[in-house]
């Protein structure tokens, strides 16, 4: 059952939460061996919790929008009396004393957690796999992954292990694990809801802000949790997001009023077939339920890709080494770390070097990363007011309320594949980068004969992409919707469409447990 529907039954009796935290934590028990997806469980509790709700609800009580509900979280984020690691064998014994606010207000509205999921070490890989919990794999083909940061939250979800999913986002975290695992999810507005009470991620640079947000296997599920989530009490905890926004009704947008953009290919790494498609169909989807809609390129997306990477990467991951200090280091993450504490000259050097090879994508990375001086972070703040500003002028210019285009230029990556392949990223970066709010909706999945039409050559990175692609058949894909800053209600209205449009079409990514 979606968390929706979870909740109306409970709520009319016909279901308990004890009940339905049962057959949750069988479910988990039965798939999490081969899944490895959660990694902290907290059943005795859930157990505890559920019988307390249904005594309440028996004299007349209930919490709210989710009473008797049973949700994971993300692993970092605070959960009293769990670790919050992000994969540090030195935090293995550390216990949060208090919950996040936003796990407070899924518990406030009756909530239960099961238990909290897994993610890659220091949330920055596109994959997840760490030296604390080890791998988790995508529940459709177990030698794939679940994808990155959010993975363990997207694998237990399309699993049926939970109705809803607490994630973070700062470049997709959300977005490509929905897509990866074919469920849904949102990253609201930067600033929309507060990240007090998650582990410090890139600490200290606030140029592109992280942001909580929910995956489940409907949009009316992502729809229940950011009601519940944009509850604005929580002034005192933290002054930096914006409780002056409220949150819109979905229920009020008028979609034959609506224009909408889309593009396919944003010229830095080309989408797989699967993923084109997908979007042509939910533009075409979106035009015949009287939205307008119209092609567009989006201004310089590798400017943006050059951006983001440098204002993220700006400290030449001091952060990284401090945070790590004696834990055991994920390989990928240490090269990373070593890699970019280099000076940029030799970066510079490198990309020469593997220029001449033919390694384009390589070479344009090297150049974007590693430590900058002060003129030059102010320098890159000022390019991306600039951006910003030329992006939003672009969309005014076409009228547009929102933009559909690939969430990612592949589907789910084998694993220990997604290390050189960062620049499938730039499609759900992109919007971390602006702060508009972005969601991705389950739409289709790779047909037989579609998997790859990526030209052979000496590029490593498109002969690793290429690598994914094959084998991908039968794997889900999403479609990202972006909507205006603020305007969560336009992004979940366009996908509510899709979803409903999709699930009517005979590969749509239905529920699905790999053997």
């Amino acid at each position: 059952m979606t968390a929706c529907k979870l909740a109306r039954e409970i709520a009319a009796g016909r279901l308990s939460a004890r009940e339905a935290v049962e057959v949750h934590i069988a479910r988990i028990e039965s798939v999490n061996a081969s899944l490895n997806a959660v990694v902290v469980t907290r059943f005795d509790e859930a157990r505890r919790e559920a019988d307390e709700a249904d005594a309440s609800r028996r004299r007349g009580e209930s919490k709210g929008l989710l009473d008797g509900v049973p949700i994971t979280i993300k692993e970092s984020f605070d959960v009293t009396g769990t670790p919050t690691t992000l994969g540090l064998t030195e935090r293995a014994a550390t216990h949060a004393a208090s919950d996040a606010p936003t796990v407070r207000r899924l518990r406030e509205a009756g909530a239960i957690i099961l238990g909290k999921t897994n993610v890659p070490q220091l949330v920055m890989l596109n994959e997840t796999d760490n030296p604390l919990y080890g791998r988790t794999n995508n529940p459709w083909n177990l030698a794939r992954s679940p994808g990155g940061s959010s993975g363990g939250c997207a694998a237990i979800v399309a699993a049926g292990g939970a109705s809803l999913s607490l994630g973070s986002d700062i470049g997709g975290s959300v977005r490509f694990p929905a897509h990866a695992c074919g469920v849904s999810s949102l990253k609201p507005t930067s600033g929309r809801l507060t990240m007090h009470g998650h582990a410090p991620i890139f600490d200290g640079q606030e140029a592109i802000q992280a942001q909580p947000g929910p995956l489940a296997r409907s949009v009316a599920d992502l729809r229940l949790a950011l009601n519940v989530l944009t509850a604005t009490d929580d002034e005192s905890l933290d002054a930096s997001h914006a409780h002056i926004k409220p949150l819109r009704d979905v229920a009020d947008i008028a979609h034959d009023k609506l224009r909408v953009a889309f593009f396919t290919d944003n010229g830095i790494l080309r989408p797989a077939p699967a993923v084109r498609r997908a979007v042509e169909s939910a533009a075409r989807a979106l035009a015949e339920r009287g939205v307008e809609v119209e092609e567009w390129q989006p201004p310089s997306v590798a400017e943006a890709w050059m951006l983001y990477q440098g204002l993220l990467f700006a400290d030449g991951m001091a952060w990284a080494r401090h945070t790590l200090g004696k834990s055991r280091r994920d390989w990928r993450i240490n090269l990373i770390v070593r890699s970019l504490a280099l000076p940029r000259s030799l970066h510079a050097l490198g990309a020469w070097e593997l220029s001449l090879f033919k390694q384009t994508h390589l070479a344009d990375n090297l150049r974007r990363l590693g430590a900058l001086s002060v003129a030059a972070y102010w320098k890159l703040l000022v390019q991306r007011a600039d951006y910003r500003a030329r992006f939003m002028q672009s969309l005014d210019d076409g009228r547009f309320d929102a933009i559909i285009s690939p969430p990612d230029a592949l589907p789910a990556r084998t694993h220990g594949l997604s290390f050189l392949l960062s620049d499938a990223l730039s499609y759900s970066s992109l919007y971390n980068l602006l702060g508009m709010p972005a969601g991705v909706v389950g739409a289709t999945r790779v047909r037989a004969g579609e998997e790859s039409d990526r030209a052979t050559g000496w590029d490593v990175v498109e002969r690793f992409a290429r690598k994914v692609e094959n084998g991908s058949a039968g794997m889900p894909v999403g479609v990202q919707v972006a909507a205006r800053h603020w305007r969560e209600d336009v992004a979940l209205a366009l996908m509510s469409l899709l979803e409903e449009h999709f699930q009517q079409q005979p590969d749509y990514p239905r529920l699905q447990i790999a053997d």
